[in-house]
């Protein structure tokens, strides 16, 4: 291990919080409660911003696996300061095949990508068809942070309609796009529920996902329930 590993590693756990971090086990069934150090993320938050200005920060995006699922996160808030597009996708590209859980995958968003929407969607449609469970979630999350509102196409609806997959956090995040379009795209993305396009379990759980949020109205979500698959 490198010097600056064992310093990042040391800040790390000045920071450890040993109730949050039974929490946050909790919530990640697929990591190893032993790789879980329990630094809470505005802390992390505030290590990276302090980090990121440093020379060593980029040394560090490159010493990858990780040991700790702390240090991951780390790399993910480092990579949303990445401020050149082309390296910020390279990086994130390194990054992913070492994913694995949604908690960590879900935080990285490079603020970079909103500067570069159809180059990036170029790269989600990449993203989806990888087979990888973190990376397809990742590209559908893009999709979903990045295009619902001005850039939003409705061949996006389709692509995401299309995934096909086992995996429990490829289908809760498949789930959560159509709710979330439910809200912002109502007409495109309704026709998909109505015509039962998703399969059977995402289906139920985009409906029940829609039907808890505040952003839809009352007579749209009565309408919703009414296409439950039974």
């Amino acid at each position: 291990m490198s010097a600056l590993e064992e310093e990042i590693r040391r800040r790390l756990f000045e920071l450890q919080d040993l109730k949050y971090k039974e929490f946050a086990c909790k919530l990640m069934p697929t990591v190893n409660p032993e790789t879980v150090i329990g630094v809470r993320t505005p802390d992390l938050r505030k290590l990276a911003r302090e980090f990121s200005k440093t020379q060593e920060a980029s040394e560090f995006l490159k010493t990858l696996p990780h040991g700790y699922y702390e240090e991951n996160n780390l790399h993910g808030f480092l990579l949303e300061t990445i401020r050149d597009y082309d390296a910020a996708v390279a990086s994130v590209d390194e990054f992913l095949p070492y994913i694995d859980n949604w908690a960590t995958c879900d935080l990285i968003s490079p603020k970079i990508f909103k500067k570069h929407l159809p180059e990036l969607y170029e790269k989600i449609k990449v993203w989806l068809i990888s087979g990888r469970t973190y990376t397809v979630r990742f590209g559908i999350g893009m999709l979903m942070s990045f295009y619902l509102d001005d850039a939003f196409r409705s061949e996006m609806l389709e692509l995401v309609a299309g995934i096909r997959s086992e995996e429990y956090y490829v289908k809760m995040m498949i789930a959560w796009y159509f709710a979330t379009a439910l809200a912002k795209q109502y007409e495109g993305a309704v026709q998909y529920i109505r015509e039962q396009r998703l399969e059977k379990w995402t289906h139920n759980k985009a409906i029940q996902k829609a039907v808890e949020s505040y952003r839809i109205g009352d007579e749209a979500k009565a309408y919703l329930r009414t296409l439950k698959v039974k």
